[in-house]
């Protein structure tokens, strides 16, 4: 069975490794994974690094939209409840 690790588990171990006072292999050993997995794990660290501070920029973009997509649900809700009350006046019962 394929064992599973946490993002921070794996955080960790990334964290550990790139701060070399070990081995590749003997951290490998003390943490019980592999260390083609913990060299995969430290590639993937290395290539989405940009990305944490590029997010920041993308995620404050995301909310203004969201906010803006938002009050035109909002906008548009009102606008349907005032049709529905009107034809409820209008239809007899």
């Amino acid at each position: 069975m394929k064992k599973s690790y946490t993002a921070s588990f794996k955080a960790q171990a990334v964290l550990e490794l790139l701060k070399e006072t070990k081995t590749l292999n003997q951290l490998a050993a003390e943490l019980e994974v592999a260390p083609s997995v913990l060299r995969e794990w430290k590639l993937a660290a290395l290539r989405g690094l940009p990305d944490v501070f590029e997010r920041r920029d993308s995620v404050s973009e995301l909310r203004a939209a969201h906010e803006r997509e938002l009050a035109e649900l909002y906008a548009e809700i009102g606008k349907l409840t005032t049709h529905v009350n009107f034809l409820k006046k209008k239809l007899p019962s």
